[in-house]
């Protein structure tokens, strides 16, 4: 089913998402719902903040993408992106590894902002995947991206907490009038 995406402004997307305990049939058809949405809106990552569910569960899929590589390690030793695609964590930990690097990112709860945003090139991944099972691995380039950016959502942080100062205040007419959107919406 094909959930709806809640935009800047709407309380959820500050909020630290809870850890989950169990995969229950409710996690297993929220996961399936997330993929679903994430597809229909053209996404390669989508955190449960922004369907609006509290919890430390993201979705990511970045087989699509062809023009912003990424990298995989399994066990120190590089693996193919797609053997562990299309990707859920449940109540990851990140461990920043690389240098920073700038590189642009968007947000469906963001439509049509796009920035250049600072972070490290790769990270150490631990989590649960879809089965509750642990999975770990390191990742680079845009699935390093996508990993980061929706794990900031799960602790209630925006790409726009990210940007440079100067880089928001361009964007800053577009950021309110979208947040009153949001809460016009609302009511």
């Amino acid at each position: 089913m094909i959930l709806e995406i809640v935009k800047y402004g709407s309380p959820v997307l500050r909020k630290k998402g809870e850890r989950i305990e169990s995969v229950t049939p409710e996690i297993r058809k929220l996961i399936t719902d997330m993929f679903e949405t994430m597809e229909e809106n053209h996404g390669v990552g989508l955190a449960a903040q922004q369907v609006g569910v509290a919890k430390l569960l993201t979705v990511i899929d970045v087989r699509a993408v062809t023009d912003r590589p990424s990298t995989l390690e399994l066990d120190g030793e590089p693996a193919d992106v797609a053997s562990i695609m299309p990707l859920v964590l449940i109540n990851p930990e990140v461990t920043p590894v690389g240098e920073r690097v700038k590189g642009s990112e968007g947000c469906l709860s963001f439509p049509e902002i796009y920035a250049e945003i600072s972070r490290p090139e790769s990270v150490d991944v631990k989590a649960l995947d879809a089965k509750g099972k642990p999975i770990s691995f390191r990742c680079g380039g845009l699935l390093a991206r996508a990993v980061q950016h929706e794990t900031d959502h799960l602790n209630g942080l925006l790409f726009i907490d990210r940007m440079e100062k100067k880089v928001k205040q361009k964007l800053q007419a577009e950021l309110d009038e979208l947040q009153a959107e949001t809460k016009a919406a609302k009511k």
